[in-house]
């Protein structure tokens, strides 16, 4: 397995450590994560991931550079919060349960010196409170463990994508008359609740994330199940036709068009 850039603050009390932090990031930057080889990393897409399960990060750090990613990691919550603080970095993957500072106190510690990079929870806690508090406490997204890379992946870009002065957390989205609450888990089409099971909910998502755009079964098999060969199966297909019987259900209009040898095309209802 290839070596990951590491990062990890020197065995020193906590609160020394968090008081070398400079209260805004615009003044003297504490020491960069470096690469094992020496030297501070710079790409063109730059991620901080903060997380102490070495075996984990090493898959996800060597996933992200698969794509062309920098990534630099950091095994506690002191020493990332250092990294964030002195570093531009894209998009910060953060650990909920974290040694020494713990991902709310971090997030909302960097948002008190001003630092706007979007941060994704990747957690074990998933119940709605706990999204809500991570949300609330200033962060942009919330990916439950154990999670496909692949979603990690589209999740990264859309907030990579995002202007780094908004700070509010995509909670809901909205296409059309079409309203779903990635924290509640629930749909709504012209104001009417549509169940769906999880992996429907998550095509839908994918769908909404990417509207009036062709979607192939490739990048469905992708970024929705996490599977980078061809199954063999019909299971886009499957899960498309049942998608679509209970968002269409009781309205003309067909939300999800068939793009004849192609893919698929997400349009929003009025």
């Amino acid at each position: 397995m290839r070596s990951v850039p590491f990062c990890k603050l020197k065995a020193r009390d906590s609160d020394a450590a968090l008081a070398a932090i400079p209260a805004r990031c615009g003044s003297a930057a504490p020491p960069r994560c470096v690469s094992c080889a020496g030297g501070v990393i710079f790409g063109a897409m730059n991620i901080l991931l903060v997380e102490d399960d070495i075996e984990l990060a090493h898959s996800v750090a060597d996933h992200f550079r698969e794509q062309g990613y920098t990534v630099q990691h950091c095994a506690d919550g002191n020493s990332g919060l250092q990294s964030a603080c002195g570093s531009d970095y894209q998009v910060i993957v953060l650990d909920r349960m974290l040694p020494g500072l713990d991902g709310l106190e971090f997030v909302r510690m960097l948002r008190q010196r001003e630092v706007k990079t979007p941060v994704i929870y990747l957690s074990t806690m998933s119940g709605i409170d706990d999204r809500v508090q991570g949300l609330e406490a200033g962060g942009d997204d919330y990916l439950v463990k154990p999670f496909a890379f692949a979603e990690l992946l589209a999740r990264v870009r859309v907030l990579s994508r995002r202007p780094a002065s908004v700070l509010e957390p995509t909670i809901r989205l909205s296409q059309g008359s079409i309203e779903l609450d990635l924290l509640k888990r629930t749909v709504l089409r012209a104001g009417k609740s549509i169940e769906l099971l999880p992996q429907e909910f998550r095509l839908l998502e994918y769908f909404m994330r990417n509207p009036d755009r062709v979607l192939t079964r490739r990048m469905l098999l992708e970024n929705v199940w996490g599977i980078h060969f061809d199954p063999q199966t019909s299971v886009v297909e499957s899960h498309i036709s049942r998608l679509r019987t209970k968002v269409n259900h009781g309205f003309e209009f067909d939300i999800i068009q068939t793009v004849r040898g192609t893919g698929y095309k997400f349009l929003a209802p009025n």
